[in-house]
């Protein structure tokens, strides 16, 4: 998959104005919630239509078809990075101890989420027959509350930090997640599927603002495919961990998931003091690069 998801944040403050950021990376969000529930929807009714080649071309098909639009639009093609920092060298952009911090901590939010799919499959399987649509109705519940929460960040006018901001809704996460562990019937469940994802999208659109505060000069498309590559880590160690213990509990599996983000909600309201961008004073001037 071309790394989109780091070009288009980094795109974002050329195209809309600074106090619409917020707005901007909240719709951002939700789109991908949006996507969450049509995606694997769409896939299910060409498999059964055409068939799973058909389905995987046509997955195909539309990602070639999206990075070309993206590829081709004015401001991809007018965007340059400023110059990069002096002395950035490998690093990069984890130089900024703030950000490495975030970094680690959405990894929790990543963690969480890969063990939330395990929950709601082996959930679904030990309760045949009660949830209509099995596992992929509490997913798309999930997804749904997600685009909830992101639209309803996004009509807010914030007058708090980014940084306070990023804590506060992934300790919110970590309490949308906490229900969760009650493990009830099937109606309860499908409720609580729903709450477990309003904090998510909300919490990402705040961290997409932080991360383009944090990052060193010159390196913000750099830092926004960090957070990408570090969410998705945890996303999979989440998922593994998960798998392990799967089959001798299920309660395990839920503990697991809220672990995720209460662990790294905890970090990130250790450090927020931390929170906040490299100093000007310490980026002189450097060579052009691409960030």
């Amino acid at each position: 998959m071309p790394p989109l998801e780091p070009c288009l944040r980094a795109l974002w403050p050329a195209v809309v104005e600074e106090r619409q950021l917020d707005t901007a990376y909240a719709f951002d969000s939700a789109s991908q919630q949006i996507l969450y529930v049509a995606g694997p929807l769409g896939v299910a009714g060409l498999a059964a239509w055409l068939g799973p080649v058909a389905a995987l071309w046509t997955a195909a098909g539309l990602g070639l078809l999206g990075s070309l639009v993206v590829a081709t639009t004015a401001p991809a093609r007018a965007w340059q990075a400023p110059p990069r920092g002096h002395g950035a060298g490998l690093l990069g952009p984890l130089r900024s101890p703030g950000l490495v911090l975030l970094l680690i901590g959405l990894a929790g939010a990543g963690w969480t989420v890969g063990s939330q799919n395990i929950l709601f499959i082996a959930y679904a399987g030990q309760h045949p027959g009660q949830l209509l649509g099995g596992a992929g109705s509490l997913l798309a519940l999930a997804a749904l509350g997600g685009l909830l929460g992101a639209l309803a960040y996004g009509a807010v006018r914030w007058r708090s930090s980014t940084a306070t901001r990023t804590w506060a809704l992934a300790v919110g996460m970590a309490a949308c997640y906490l229900p969760l562990l009650l493990l009830p019937s099937a109606g309860p469940m499908a409720v609580l599927a729903l709450l477990s994802g309003v904090g998510l999208a909300p919490l990402l659109a705040a961290a997409f603002v932080l991360v383009a505060e944090l990052a060193p000069t010159g390196t913000v498309t750099e830092a926004f495919a960090w957070l990408v590559t570090l969410f998705a880590t945890g996303n999979a160690l989440g998922y593994a961990v998960s798998g392990a213990l799967v089959a001798d509990s299920l309660t395990a599996v839920a503990w697991c998931s809220v672990g995720g983000i209460a662990l790294g909600g905890v970090l990130l309201f250790g450090a927020r003091r931390r929170l906040g961008p490299v100093p000007a004073a310490e980026e002189p001037a450097g060579p052009l690069a691409f960030g």
